[in-house]
């Protein structure tokens, strides 16, 4: 069963709707950011899908540690711009008030119907990958 997922990034928190192929909610938590949210998304994607692969992610971002760790999982992650979230989630209510649980739920049903619009978020290349452990480990500081 391949199960879709919105993540509505903050600051300190992701708050993230789950759903099946008909649009069925099949959880919705807010979770921290950092390792202990990771974890618990990762718990949380678990307990409905058998395998990564299976996993579809829609979050407004491309960049950050949370994408990578998504990424690096084996979901399929695509970054919604914020601009083209509020025109969806204009389009299917008519109140079109912002909610971060309510936008996540958006991002969830618009990779659900409507991801061939959008692009997937690419993954660093294992060279990349390195240069950003050095970097940030100090070892490339400009002289």
């Amino acid at each position: 069963m391949t199960v879709f997922v919105g993540d509505d990034w903050a600051e300190a928190h992701h708050d993230v709707h789950l759903m099946n192929d008909a649009g069925d909610r099949l959880a919705a938590r807010r979770l921290d950011e950092g390792l202990a949210g990771i974890a618990a998304f990762h718990e949380l994607v678990a307990a409905h899908a058998n395998d990564p692969s299976e996993v579809i992610i829609g979050i407004e971002t491309e960049r950050g540690m949370w994408v990578q760790a998504l990424i690096a999982s084996g979901y399929q992650v695509y970054a919604i711009n914020p601009l083209s979230v509020s025109r969806y989630r204009d389009r299917h209510s008519l109140a079109g008030a912002k909610s971060d649980p309510g936008d996540a739920k958006v991002l969830a049903d618009l990779v659900r119907t409507d991801r061939h619009n959008h692009r997937p978020v690419a993954g660093d290349t294992d060279a990349a990958g390195g240069l950003k452990v050095l970097a940030r480990a100090g070892a490339c500081q400009p002289r």
